[in-house]
């Protein structure tokens, strides 16, 4: 029989966990993981038991104190009410779509990110950026998933596009239908190890999770074949086991991904650009009509693509926007 530390193990527990739960918390709580998040309710597991839960939370909390799918809670052995959830070891989030701003938390406590796009038409350099730079972000490892590679001759042209984004970045081709293709992934779906799926609606997430799982469990739909792009299918975040032990926490498909305050991200993803904008005579060059501007050189010396200058400057000017909106808010 598994022991309790054993059985949280499993579950994504590690050190960084325990050393929060004081000596008093463990004689009258328990950890448990949240599986998913409904209306009302959430859904936990812990070393001996699964069940759902009133996701109470004081209001007076600031909303990241709130349970998000991943997150482990400390909850009451007699109330089984949640008491707090523990310090995360990263946290994923974007600006909630619509005209009011809003972070929205999107999955806590991830290991790796599997960014899904398929090889078709609805494949973007640009989203796939976003994604990287919500991941760099939050410092997890990003694993590009390419899927549908049966529908295309030429895999390795949008394989190829994906690595020229960020240098070392890691790449894999795979047929969402087929396990043996998608067997190349189980190095991140190790016993204990949580993968998250973040991509756009059709672009192949919920077969993938299916292949993963070794069940059919989960609903897909076909493409629509005039542009390439997908209905919802995933309409929750929902953590899955996985066949090698891991667990894979997927989520709803986005068209829209807003960034919040991720500066950082934005540096790291586009690096080679910076590092060419150092060269610039002015510090605070625009890269417009300024004289001396070692990023418009660049572009003219077809080192650097306008395209992905362009995109990094709209990233900053939205980081900007929003990172202003929020240091009001704190404020």
């Amino acid at each position: 029989m598994k022991s309790t530390e054993e059985a949280l193990e499993e579950l994504g527990w590690r050190a960084f966990f325990s050393e929060q739960v004081s000596v008093e918390e463990a004689l009258q709580c328990r950890p448990v993981r949240v599986m998913a998040v409904h209306r009302g309710k959430i859904d936990v597991i812990g070393a001996k038991s699964q069940h759902s839960i009133a996701p109470y939370i004081p209001d007076a909390r600031p909303s990241d104190d709130h349970p998000t799918v991943g997150d482990w809670l400390l909850i009451d052995e007699v109330t089984l009410q949640p008491t707090r959830v523990l310090r995360r070891l990263n946290l994923f989030k974007r600006r909630a779509p619509g005209v009011v701003r809003k972070e929205q938390m999107i999955a806590a406590n991830v290991d790796t990110l599997f960014i899904v796009a398929s090889c078709n038409q609805d494949f973007s350099v640009a989203r796939l950026e976003r994604y990287l730079v919500l991941a760099r972000e939050v410092q997890v490892n990003p694993v590009v998933v390419l899927t549908k590679t049966d529908l295309t001759d030429t895999p390795d042209t949008f394989a190829t596009a994906a690595r020229s984004i960020e240098s070392g970045l890691r790449v894999e081709t795979v047929n969402g239908r087929d396990p043996a293709s998608v067997s190349r992934l189980a190095t991140w779906c190790g016993k204990g190890e949580t993968v998250a799926l973040l991509g756009s609606s059709g672009a192949g997430k919920s077969t993938l999770v299916n292949t993963l799982r070794g069940s059919n469990g989960i609903a897909t739909q076909a493409i629509r074949a005039a542009d390439g792009t997908g209905r919802h299918t995933t309409t929750g975040r929902k953590m899955h086991r996985l066949i090698g032990g891991g667990w894979l926490l997927d989520t709803p498909g986005m068209r829209e991904l807003q960034l919040a305050d991720a500066a950082a991200g934005i540096s790291e993803v586009f690096d080679d650009i910076l590092q060419v904008a150092q060269d610039c005579r002015f510090s605070d060059c625009g890269h417009e009509s300024e004289p001396g501007c070692a990023v418009r050189a660049a572009i003219s010396a077809g080192t650097l693509t306008s395209e992905r200058v362009n995109r990094w400057r709209r990233l900053e000017a939205e980081d900007g926007v929003d990172a202003a909106f929020l240091r009001k808010r704190r404020r």
